[in-house]
């Protein structure tokens, strides 16, 4: 005998309803104490309620609020990158592939064998700008090889399955490659080497006083600019650009204007890689350092870049990435520290993911709307 599937009542979804109104109130009310705290904090550190909030605690110079927006800007922009190569899988495929993150730490990876073996060479030290850039190449190479063998491996034979098949492989892949690099190069940490005195430099940015950068991180932002300029140009304004996007609206369609869906999804595939690849080069100058899973955490954190800007949006997840990158950069001493929370500088994830939350609660698309093929939207 079989028993009927009962459907929700209105008194369930009711009650769901205020339990997500419960969370957004209780959100918005701890940002806005933390605010005020932090507010109280840069007035007079001996006032009332910023004793209260947090004793002896002091202000957040103007110098160090600036050391981490930039730093922020500088995390968030390489979040971006990698989020880039799930937005545009998601667009052509419907699915999250959750070992992205592993071909961005492969591109780090091979960054790190690349730049040892150029300073092995004496080539590193003396003639840095050609090795750098012969280290991106290969890098890229490599990130974009992987990924479209990947797809061609892994997800093609899958197409058609349901979404939770292909989405369960790209769990087994990501733990495959970790294990992968593992046996090949060990569980230890790998550095890269020490890089030519002038990147470590500070330098005045647009002339303004005071807004001083060092060199490796402003390579970061305007290699990032520049690859998101062209990948925009790439996908906006050239016939290949404009087939993926044919192909992530509609498949079927697509392939009956004539469009290679196979081909497109591969160059998908290739360009997310090679954003990836980017993105592990300037990781690894920034860090200096690479295990097997150095791509985890940013793979999680870029696809929840995606998620913030909205799923499919090109722009919105570099944006997603640098609100994300900004947030747990501020965050934690601007809305916790002031609370007298201890250990702030160890919670920069838990408020990554806060944000997330916050997002999905008070806008469920996205700051800048998702953008899905017919069938997702379906």
């Amino acid at each position: 005998m079989t028993t009927a599937t009962r459907a929700p009542t209105a008194t369930q979804r009711t009650n769901v309803d205020r339990f997500l109104t419960l969370i957004r109130i209780a959100l918005i009310t701890f940002v806005t104490v933390g605010l005020l705290a932090f507010i109280a904090q840069q007035i007079s550190p001996t006032n009332p309620f910023a004793e209260w909030a947090n004793p002896g605690a002091d202000r957040l110079t103007g110098s160090a609020f600036r050391e981490l927006v930039i730093s922020g800007l500088n995390i968030g922009v390489m979040y971006g990158l990698i989020a880039l190569g799930y937005s545009m899988v998601y667009g052509v495929l419907g699915f999250i592939n959750f070992a992205h993150g592993e071909v961005f730490m492969w591109s780090v990876m091979s960054g790190w064998i690349t730049s040892e073996k150029l300073f092995e060479a004496g080539l590193w030290e003396d003639f840095f700008i050609p090795a750098l850039l012969f280290t991106v190449l290969v890098s890229v190479t490599v990130s974009t090889t992987l990924a479209v063998v990947m797809e061609r491996v892994a997800y093609r034979p899958l197409r058609g399955s349901p979404r939770l098949i292909p989405l369960i492989t790209s769990i087994g892949v990501s733990f495959f490659l970790q294990n992968v690099a593992i046996g090949l190069f060990g569980p230890a940490a790998k550095r890269y080497p020490q890089l030519p005195e002038w990147m470590s430099k500070r330098y005045e940015v647009f002339g303004i006083p005071g807004l001083e950068v060092e060199g490796t991180k402003i390579l970061i932002f305007v290699v990032s600019t520049i690859s998101m300029v062209g990948l925009w140009y790439y996908v906006e304004r050239t016939k290949t650009g404009k087939a993926m996007r044919a192909v992530a609206e509609d498949k079927e369609i697509a392939a009956l204007m004539g469009i290679d869906v196979d081909k497109t999804i591969v160059r998908t595939f290739a360009v997310g890689g090679a954003m990836a690849g980017v993105a592990g080069i300037l990781w690894g100058l920034l860090f200096r350092s690479v295990v097997a899973t150095t791509g985890f955490l940013p793979g999680i954190k870029a696809f929840t870049a995606a998620v913030l800007g909205g799923v499919g949006n090109l722009g919105g997840a570099m944006a997603g990435g640098i609100t994300l990158g900004v947030g747990e950069s501020v965050g934690p001493l601007v809305l916790l520290e002031p609370l007298g929370i201890p250990g702030v500088s160890q919670l920069k994830d838990a408020v990554a993911f806060v944000l997330l939350i916050a997002v999905l609660l008070f806008k469920p698309s996205g700051l800048f709307g998702e953008r899905l093929s017919a069938e997702d939207r379906a």
